[in-house]
């Protein structure tokens, strides 16, 4: 007796919702939530070599145009030495999947580069990321968190 309205309630349901393909940007996430400038901190340690480990200390801003481009900004300080040029320029690209995870590769005006692994949290307000091999230079664990600038 339950089973005939129920199946009627659900067909008519289905009849007035609109058909679409499942796409991209199905989901809480894609490239467009990452659109604007956003601040970074830095921090983390460089691993030169065998049992030495330098502290590393910075921020970046970032311009993401929602569609995987971004560029940069950074002022990174390693053991305590501030960087050669003030503020080091960079370009990218980023993807972002639908779960919120996503990935980036930053190069720098001085040709070397960094990939990242990156988390988008409060519906694009905020990005968690680590580095991640490959990437130029020595070891390291260095992590990274940014609020997008309002």
């Amino acid at each position: 007796m339950i089973a005939a309205p129920v199946m009627i309630v659900c067909g008519l349901l289905a009849l007035g919702a609109p058909a679409r393909a499942q796409t991209e940007d199905d989901g809480p996430c894609s490239n467009q939530t990452l659109r604007g400038n956003y601040g970074f901190t830095v921090e983390g340690l460089i691993l030169p070599a065998p049992g030495v480990s330098l502290p590393i200390r910075g921020v970046v801003m970032t311009h993401y145009d929602g569609q995987g481009n971004f560029s940069q900004v950074d002022h990174i300080i390693v053991n305590g030495v501030p960087p050669a040029i003030e503020w080091t320029p960079g370009t990218g690209t980023y993807h972002i999947n639908t779960d919120c995870t996503g990935t980036a590769r930053i190069v720098t005006s001085t040709g070397m580069f960094v990939n990242l692994e990156i988390v988008v949290v409060q519906q694009g307000k905020g990005i968690h990321a680590v580095v991640t091999a490959p990437f130029d230079g020595p070891d390291r664990t260095v992590t990274s968190v940014a609020t997008r600038v309002e």
